[in-house]
C-alpha cells in the first residue's frame, strides 16, 4: 500500500470510528485502532486516537458529566487507572499479531455473552466492578479498547441507553488521562502521531457530530443493536487475516 492510499484509509476509517463514537459513546477505538494500526502499526494508532479523542469530545463531557451516575463510574475508572501502565507495557513488548487476535477473541466473547441474552441483578458489587475496570484498563492501555468489558457490563444490567452512554463518556475521559499519562511517560507521543492527528482530526470531528445527532433519536432497542454491530465489527477488524488487501 502506497503512503497516499495508507492516509486515504486512515481518513475513512476515522470518520466511521468517529461517527460510531459520537453516537454509541465507546467503539471509536475499536474500529479505529485495529485499521488505522494496519497500515501504521499499534504504536502509532493508540496514541494517535488517544489525542484526537481527547481533544474532540471535551464540548460532549460537560453534558455527559451531568447525566452520568459517578457511583457506577468511579469504581470501574479506579480499577482502569490501576492497571493502564500494565497495558502499555503490553502494547510496547507483545508481539502486535498476538495482541490483535486478543482483541479478535474478547470482542467476539463479549458479543457472544450479549447477545445471549445475558443480565446481571443491576447491583453492582465492588469487587466485580473493580474487576470490569481492571480488564478494561488493561486493554485501554495496550490499544485504547477499554471499551468492550465496560459495555457488556453496563448493557448487562439494563439500564438505559441514555445513561449507558452518559457513564460511558465520563468513564473514558478518567481513563483517557491515566492513557495519556501513561503514553508521555514512555515517549509515544512523538511527532509523527502529532502529524497523523492533526490530519484525521478533522475527519473525527465530523463523525462525532454525525453520530451525535443520530443518537437524539435513538430508542434504546436501536442503541443495543448497534452497540452489538460495533463489537461484531471490531472482532473482524481486528482479524489479522484482512492485511494481504492492504498490502501489510
Amino acid at each position: 500500500m502506497t503512503f497516499d492510499l495508507a492516509l486515504a484509509w486512515a481518513v475513512f476509517t476515522a470518520l466511521v470510528a468517529g461517527a460510531t463514537r459520537g453516537f454509541s459513546g465507546f467503539g471509536g477505538a475499536l474500529i479505529f485502532v485495529p485499521l488505522v494500526s494496519a497500515v501504521f502499526g499499534p504504536k502509532i494508532a493508540a496514541p494517535t486516537l488517544l489525542v484526537i479523542d481527547t481533544a474532540l469530545t471535551l464540548p460532549f463531557l460537560v453534558t455527559a458529566f451531568r447525566a452520568c451516575v459517578w457511583r457506577q463510574v468511579a469504581p470501574l475508572a479506579i480499577g482502569a487507572v490501576l492497571t493502564v501502565p500494565a497495558g502499555v507495557a503490553l502494547l510496547q513488548w507483545l508481539d502486535p499479531l498476538a495482541l490483535r487476535w486478543g482483541f479478535c477473541i474478547l470482542s467476539l466473547a463479549m458479543l457472544a455473552l450479549l447477545v445471549s441474552g445475558w443480565r446481571h441483578s443491576g447491583r453492582q458489587h465492588l469487587p466485580t466492578t473493580l474487576g470490569v475496570g481492571m480488564l478494561a484498563g488493561v486493554l485501554g492501555g495496550a490499544a485504547q479498547m477499554s471499551g468492550p468489558p465496560v459495555v457488556a457490563y453496563w448493557l448487562g444490567s439494563g439500564q438505559p441507553s441514555a445513561l449507558v452512554r452518559a457513564n460511558l463518556f465520563g468513564f473514558f475521559a478518567l481513563a483517557t488521562l491515566a492513557s495519556g499519562t501513561a503514553y508521555l511517560a514512555n515517549g509515544m507521543i512523538t511527532r509523527e502521531v502529532g502529524l497523523l492527528s492533526a490530519i484525521l482530526g478533522p475527519a473525527y470531528a465530523i463523525g462525532l457530530y454525525a453520530g451525535n445527532r443520530a443518537f437524539r433519536g435513538a430508542s434504546d432497542d436501536h442503541f443495543r443493536r448497534v452497540a452489538y454491530a460495533i463489537i461484531a465489527l471490531a472482532a473482524l477488524s481486528s482479524l489479522p487475516l484482512f492485511d494481504g488487501l492492504l498490502g501489510r
